[in-house]
Formats: structure tokens, sequence, C-alpha cells
């Protein structure tokens, strides 16, 4: 799909009379420029359809769905041949087949999960650049912190794409696997289906405002670079970094800025009455860094020579 298509606001044909060979002049008339063609919303929705019919975002869907699959198979394959072993939140699975979601979701956020929004956040501006189609989405004019905003809210959303499909797909392969009935909550209390598929879409959101971060500086990380592979990597490796520094006791004051510090705190959906603190902690906390990684990006982005 050429540029385009993607922007119904490109233009066809050349470059607008005064440009130099290069574009650059036009480039920098462009990011200053008012935004008065193309729709923000078209835009969006052009970005939306790219973004989710890359074959990469399907396989790494598909990578996702695979999860909750591999870990209701295995402990249905498993049932009965030494089931002391492993977690003992997998022995519930065989009880309730709807516990797949959430053990789904625990094994997925600390890296999966992570994975892949660092893949699709990465190639947010550095795969533009890498294909050299950044300098004629610029030239359009669709504007400069436009385009940083329609490329981070497409992060955004194959984030909650992504969550979802791990909660929605382990839920199939639970009832599929094995019985399914009211769910006993972590507090003892037990709760029917509705009430507990409600539990799950708000894990799930919850999910998804813990990766909003990580999406915002991995599109940071995106603009420092031309080279897509190595602003997925370095979002990847910031990601285990913080993991790991959380993980340590001896870095504890750090634990309370880490944007992996309340993960898993979704776990106290699974309680009654529900626990909101690690909830607003964390969408604070996640404000904060997109607030913060969104200014730089807009600071490097705005600011940068655009040649390719």
């Amino acid at each position: 799909m050429s540029p385009a298509d993607r922007f119904p606001s490109a233009p066809d044909g050349p470059a607008p009379e005064g440009s130099d060979p290069g574009g650059a002049a036009v480039v920098g008339a462009s990011a200053a420029a008012p935004e008065r063609r193309g729709s923000g919303l078209a835009l969006l929705g052009s970005e939306v359809v790219v973004l989710f019919r890359r074959v990469r975002t399907i396989a790494l869907l598909a990578a996702l769905a695979l999860i909750p699959i591999l870990l209701a198979v295995a402990v249905r394959v498993t049932t009965g041949s030494d089931s002391g072993r492993g977690p003992a939140f997998l022995g519930d699975i065989t009880q309730n087949g709807l516990f797949v979601s959430l053990t789904a979701l625990t094994v997925a956020i600390p890296l999966f999960l992570p994975l892949t929004v660092g893949v699709v956040a990465g190639d947010t501006i550095a795969g533009e650049a890498s294909l050299g189609t950044l300098r004629y989405l610029l030239v359009s004019p669709v504007g400069r912190v436009r385009l940083l905003l329609v490329k981070y809210a497409g992060a955004a959303l194959f984030c909650l794409v992504g969550t979802l499909t791990v909660v929605v797909v382990g839920a199939i392969a639970g009832a599929a696997l094995f019985p399914v009935g009211p769910v006993t909550l972590l507090s003892g209390q037990t709760i029917g289906f509705g009430d507990y598929a409600g539990r799950l879409l708000l894990m799930a959101l919850y999910v998804t405002v813990s990766l909003l971060g990580l999406s915002a500086i991995g599109l940071f990380v995106s603009t420092l670079t031309s080279v897509p592979v190595g602003a997925m990597a370095a979002t990847i490796v910031l990601s285990t970094v913080a993991q790991i520094v959380d993980a340590l006791p001896q870095l504890d004051v750090l634990d309370p800025w880490l944007f992996t510090h309340y993960w898993l705190g979704f776990a106290d959906l699974m309680r009654d009455p529900v626990s909101w603190s690690a909830f607003a902690d964390n969408a604070l906390l996640q404000a904060g860094y997109v607030l913060v990684f969104g200014a730089l990006a807009i600071g490097r982005f705005t600011t940068k020579d655009v040649l390719s």
C-alpha cells in the first residue's frame, strides 16, 4: 500500500514548485505550516488499517493467541501426572477453565506483551524513515505533531487488541478443554460468569494502561533512529531492565518510579471488595511516562532533519 493510499491528504504528482531536489525546504515548510489539509480521523483510520493489515502485526497477535492455547493444552495433557509440580495457580485451571485467561495474562505481561508492544512502538517513526516514506508524509503535509499522535494512538490500540487477544482466546480455550462454572476469587468469595467476564475486561483495560508508558518510550526511541530494529530492541531491553531493577531489593527506592512496577496489579480485581489503589497509582505513573516521553518525542521530531 502506497503512502498516497494510506494518507488521503498526500498530493499526487511532483513536489510543489520551489522545492529543492532533496525536498528539505518543503519538509521544513510543511512542519511549520498550519495543518489545513487532511482529517485527523481519516489519518488515524488509515494508520490503523495499515497497522493491522501488516503480516508482522497479524503474526504478533497470533503469537499472543498461542500463549493461552499452549498453556491450556499443556495443563490438559499433564493433568494427573505429577500435578504437584509448577505454580500452584495452574491447578485452578483444571477445576475451572475460566482461569486460563487470568493465568495467560500473568504469563504474558512480563515478556510477551512488552515484546510485541516494543516491536510496534519501535517501528512507528523509524519504520517510515527506513522505508523512505517519512519525508513524503511530511511533504503532504500532515504535520509532525499530528503524525506523532496518530502513530502513538495506533500503538496504544495495539496494546488493547493484544491484551484482549490473550483474554478472549484464553476464555475460549479454557471453556473448550475444561469445565466452567462459578469462579472463586482470591479473597474466597464466589462469583458468576457475568461478573467474572466484567472483571476480565477490566483486567484487559488495566494491562492496556500499563503498557501505555512503554509505548511512549518506544515512540521516543523511534524518533532517534531510522533503523526500526534498533528502536524495537532498545524498547524491549528497557522493559526488561526495568523489571530486573524492580526485582532487586537493594533498589526498592526506585520501584515507585518504574513503569513496570504495577504491571501485575490487575490481580486485585480477583478480590472482593476490589482494591483500586493499584489502579490509580498505575494510571498516574503511566500518564507521567506518556507526558514525559511524549514531550521528548515531540521535541526531537519537530526539530529533526528528515532526509528519508
